[in-house]
């Protein structure tokens, strides 16, 4: 069993090392690239006339130093272009509105700043009223195709360009 492990190890090697890049392919965390980077230098060690034995010790702390000391840098990396802004429903959060049909507890709909109507219903979290058409909405949550909206807060700035002062 020795002779065969250490005449065709090689072979468990490549199939390693393609068996972890694919896996890596589909998780993109680094950690099975380290890992088959690791296996690399059991399969080098091996070529050098390393038992195998030899080779899995090579493999494992080769992996783990690569874990240990190359992967965290990269994903740094990786994470520092991101975009920072919100998309989807985070980004609907916090945004205001206008009420197009009254919203009650049960349903309504309201027009959002970014354009998009939504069917709407009052936050069971404020005071239980309903909101009339063209009243200001202020988006808490999404809950499934629905917004809930609170009633949003009337500013000085938004009460005196209304009246015509501004």
């Amino acid at each position: 069993m020795t002779d065969f492990l250490d005449s065709y190890a090689w072979i468990i090697w490549l199939g390693l090392i393609l068996l972890f890049v694919v896996i890596e392919m589909f998780t993109l965390e680094f950690t099975f690239l380290m890992i088959a980077i690791g296996s690399l230098g059991g399969l080098i060690a091996g070529v050098f006339g390393a038992p195998w034995y030899i080779q899995i010790v090579v493999a494992a702390v080769l992996s783990l130093l690569l874990l240990l000391t190359l992967r965290p840098p990269l994903l740094r990396l990786l994470k520092r272009g991101g975009d920072p802004s919100r998309s989807n429903v985070d980004a609907l959060l916090g945004l205001e509105g206008l009420v197009v049909d009254q919203v009650t507890a049960t349903g309504g709909q309201v027009k959002l700043a970014n354009g998009d109507t939504w069917t709407a219903r009052v936050s069971p979290l404020t005071e239980a009223r309903d909101l009339r058409r063209g009243e200001r909405v202020l988006v808490t949550a999404i809950d499934g195709a629905t917004a809930v909206v609170v009633p949003a807060e009337r500013t000085t700035e938004y009460t005196e360009h209304k009246e015509g002062t501004l």
